[in-house]
């Protein structure tokens, strides 16, 4: 007895609807094919993944962008934010500008959305100061990036060789989130 293969597009179409998105077709269509091309042209990773379980993760990205930024972003921003919150953390470095053009050829008039972080970035600085920890622009979007994933994702892990920083990385998004939330910061409650 065959299995049936599950149409992805179809799938992710249904949520985005139920997400509230008009054009959720176009974008669902986009969203399979990044995955179907970041498949075939990235490299072979075990950590990679452009299943359905892909597909959902960023579709709850994109959920959850619409409740909280979908006054200020068009569905394409969202789409393509989403898209690169979900997934340019876990690419290798090699990796990144094959899957930036990717997304810039499915999306090509789609303007890049600035992100916010409101008081993230200082309140970043003060632990790092508190903590002896050099905050360069790469630790910062390392730090910025696990709070990203831990926002749409149930389970992740820190990967990487001994020394590169994940502990630090975890200790610094605690810390700071802790800071937030004393000082009564919007959204870190």
């Amino acid at each position: 007895m065959a299995m049936m293969v599950p149409d992805y597009a179809l799938i992710a179409e249904i949520m985005l609807y139920a997400y509230g998105f008009e054009a959720a077709r176009e974008y669902a269509r986009k969203m399979v094919g990044t995955f179907k091309l970041s498949s075939e042209q990235l490299s072979a990773q075990d950590h990679y993944d452009y299943g359905m379980r892909a597909v959902k993760s960023t579709i709850d990205a994109c959920g959850l962008l619409k409740r909280t930024l979908g006054d200020q972003l068009g569905e394409d921003q969202i789409v393509l934010r989403a898209l690169r919150d979900v997934n340019v953390p876990k690419f290798l470095q090699d990796d990144l500008p094959l899957f930036e053009n990717i997304i810039s050829d499915l999306f090509p008039t789609t303007e890049r959305p600035r992100v916010d972080y409101g008081n993230l970035s200082a309140a970043l600085d003060e632990v790092f100061k508190k903590n002896n920890v050099q905050g360069t622009e790469w630790f910062v979007v390392k730090v910025v990036q696990l709070l990203d994933t831990l926002k749409v994702r149930h389970g992740m892990m820190l990967v990487g060789p001994t020394g590169a920083g994940k502990t630090t990385n975890y200790r610094m998004l605690q810390q700071t989130m802790t800071k937030l939330k004393k000082d009564g910061d919007a959204g870190y409650e």
